[in-house]
């Protein structure tokens, strides 16, 4: 599998933030992040099929599994070690995968709007194969905090493009998700970060991470939904810069 170009966004001798982005969107989800981040080097990722990987799409169906391993590949291959990563969504479960699966790789894990399993309504599933861009439109309109309609509108034109089939890919994935039973395995120190307007990934998920991750912290984010990154970008940067200052530092 060829997972996507990491866009780096700076650059030094640190550890890396390696940003993960959500189902059917791409390495621009962060866009509003990053630069608020700028003393830290951080790099955003396209998963295959996604924004500057619209060509090379990979195979017609992948699992969480298989996202993570293609991640692992490209951060070796860019000689990078000790990252935290950090996902949103479909990449949050991507986090939790490879902070489970290759623990000499990942430090740290940030999720935002993730869950330990993601469920996805039969309807909306079957939505995303027949009608992949409504499929989004829906999830953006459901995903963004009420009163934000315009809001979602604009960030759904803007979304990046999608190679056939991937939105259904991405959503089959996260639909067969279910670390449930993995969590205490997971060392890591691990940040949480959830809207309480999410209802996409309902805050009830967050504090089933809380309770079960043995070095979570917990960060609800008021008035904010499923699009934390798009919605409060200048929260979601200072919470980790926060938890990164307060013991979790690179």
């Amino acid at each position: 599998m060829t997972t996507g170009d990491i866009q780096e966004h700076a650059s030094g001798k640190q550890s890396t933030l390696i940003f993960v982005h959500g189902s059917g969107d791409s390495a621009k989800a962060w866009s509003r992040v990053l630069p608020l981040l700028s003393d830290i080097p951080c790099r955003a990722l396209d998963l295959p099929g996604h924004g500057a990987q619209f060509e090379r799409p990979g195979p017609g169906a992948m699992s969480v599994a298989d996202y993570a391993a293609g991640v692992r590949s490209t951060l070796a291959r860019q000689g990078l070690e000790n990252v935290c990563v950090i996902g949103h969504s479909l990449g949050g479960a991507i986090a939790l995968c490879m902070a489970l699966e290759y623990p000499s790789l990942v430090s740290r894990i940030v999720l935002v709007g993730a869950g330990a399993r993601l469920r996805v309504l039969p309807a909306v599933l079957e939505r995303s194969r027949i009608a992949p861009a409504e499929s989004l439109r829906q999830l953006m309109v459901l995903g963004f905090a009420p009163g934000s309609e315009l809001q979602a509108a604009e960030y759904f034109e803007r979304l990046e493009p999608i190679a056939p089939g991937v939105v259904y890919r991405d959503l089959a994935a996260c639909d067969r998700f279910d670390m449930l039973g993995e969590l205490g395995r997971i060392e890591q120190p691990v940040l949480i970060l959830t809207g309480e307007e999410d209802h996409l990934t309902p805050p009830k998920y967050a504090q089933y991470l809380a309770e079960h991750l043995e070095h979570a912290t917990l960060r609800m984010l008021p008035g904010t939904g499923h699009y934390a990154t798009v919605e409060a970008p200048g929260t979601v940067a200072a919470a980790i810069r926060e938890w990164l200052a307060a013991g979790a530092s690179m």
